[in-house]
C-alpha cells in the first residue's frame, strides 16, 4: 500500500518560484520514489491540467505510475486514452525535490494559478495539491464547510465509509 500524504500548510514563494516542500510530505514523495537513496533528488510529477483546473497536483512515482498504468490498459487509439495521455503526460511537469526540500515553480505553473508570494499545500491522499492561499478558501474551503453545514448535528464523516469497498 502507498503512503499517504498527511496535512495542510502554508509556504513562502520566492521570485524564482521556489518553495518548500512540508517535511512530512518529503518524507513520503522520498518512499515513494524506487530510485531514491539519500544523496540523491527524490523525483515528482506535477499536473496542472487544462484550464479549469486551478490548483497543481503532485504525484509521487508511485502514485503517477499507477495512473500510467490504468492509462496504458485503455485501447490504443481511443479517444479515452488520447485525452487522459493529454491530461497527464501532456499536461505535466516531471521535476525534483533540491536538496534543501523545496521545489522550483516554473513560471507558466505559477502564472496557470495565480500563485505569487504564498503556496497552500493540502494532501490529498496519495497525492497533494498546491494552490493559491485565496483560492482554496474561496472554492474548496467554503465547498467542504457548505456540506459539513447540510449534514445534521450528530453527523460524524466516518459514516461515509461504511460498505466502502478497498480495491
Amino acid at each position: 500500500m502507498a503512503r499517504r500524504f498527511r496535512g495542510e500548510s502554508h509556504h513562502k514563494v520566492d521570485t524564482k518560484g521556489r518553495v518548500s516542500i512540508p517535511a512530512l510530505f518529503r518524507r513520503v514523495i522520498e518512499a515513494s520514489d524506487p530510485n531514491w537513496t539519500d544523496g540523491l533528488a527524490p523525483e515528482l510529477v506535477i499536473v496542472y491540467g487544462d484550464h479549469r483546473r486551478n490548483y497543481l497536483e503532485c504525484y509521487t512515482v508511485e502514485a503517477i505510475g499507477e495512473v500510467d498504468d490504468k492509462i496504458d490498459a485503455l485501447p490504443r487509439g481511443s479517444k479515452d486514452r488520447k485525452i487522459l495521455q493529454r491530461l497527464f503526460h501532456g499536461q505535466s511537469f516531471p521535476t525534483t525535490v533540491d536538496e534543501t526540500g523545496r521545489l522550483v515553480l516554473p513560471a507558466k505553473l505559477r502564472a496557470k494559478i495565480g500563485l505569487e508570494n504564498e503556496a497552500f499545500f493540502i494532501a490529498a491522499g496519495d497525492t497533494f495539491q498546491i494552490w493559491k492561499p485565496e483560492t482554496y478558501e474561496t472554492y474548496e474551503a467554503a465547498e467542504t464547510e457548505e456540506w459539513l453545514d447540510e449534514q445534521p448535528d450528530d453527523f460524524d464523516p466516518l459514516i461515509l465509509l461504511d460498505g466502502a469497498k478497498g480495491e
